[in-house]
């Protein structure tokens, strides 16, 4: 790891961060999540800056594996789980500010609820566009995992991808339903909402990513 902190990463230094992680963690698959999570609260949850973060994730643990003196398939694939984790507690988080905000506020509009949903429907999507970007442009040692790993995610989804479909079925039974009738008054209103939601899935996902720090129960206890 770098000893930069999460919040002074560009995504050129996370890149090298994902790299380090790979070439050196015992546990990749917590390090990569954790280091994803750490990059994902840094900044804002928005769709370009979840996929810059994915990219820079995606090449740095390329390169990572690529060094690795051995269980080169083995360090991507965890790798890989890692950052499908950490995007899935990102979903996770985006659902619970959803449902507090639905059932919290009168302000929240069908129309922004439809772009809540699409934003969320992005992070599988463009999780499957990155590594399918980085795969392409992968060298001749490391393209023939990156592909099995891709056809895998294509075929069988994404933890990511289950869910937000998921939190797509629930919150489209809600609008089926005319579970939202309000209206938004202005286009600063829909700005404070949505800067409402963004703050709410932050708390969310922080809270998520500290239970993931935690030890499980009986460990590190010796009697």
């Amino acid at each position: 790891m770098t000893d930069q902190q999460p919040q002074d990463l560009s995504n050129e230094s996370l890149k090298q961060a994902a790299s380090e992680t790979v070439q050196k963690s015992v546990d990749i698959r917590a390090s990569v999540r954790d280091l994803t999570l750490q990059a994902i609260q840094s900044r804002r949850l928005d769709p370009q800056e979840m996929k810059n973060i994915m990219r820079a994730m995606t090449e740095g643990i390329t390169i990572g594996a690529e060094k690795r003196s051995n269980d080169t398939r083995l360090a991507l694939s965890e790798a890989i789980k890692g950052l499908d984790e950490a995007l899935m507690k990102a979903a996770e988080a985006g659902h619970l500010a959803l449902k507090q905000l639905t059932t919290k506020t009168k302000d929240f509009s069908e129309n922004e609820l439809k772009q809540a949903l699409a934003n969320m429907k992005k992070l599988e999507e463009d999780f499957i566009q990155t590594l399918t970007q980085v795969t392409e442009a992968a060298g001749a040692k490391m393209k023939p995992e990156l592909k099995e790993l891709l056809s895998h995610a294509q075929r069988a989804g994404t933890d990511t991808g289950a869910k937000v479909a998921a939190t797509m079925s629930e919150f489209t039974h809600r609008m089926a339903t005319s579970y939202l009738e309000s209206k938004y008054s202005s286009l600063e209103a829909a700005r404070e909402l949505s800067a409402r939601f963004t703050l709410a899935a932050s708390g969310f996902l922080a809270g998520l990513a500290e239970a993931l720090r935690q030890p499980r129960k009986g460990e590190g206890k010796k009697e």
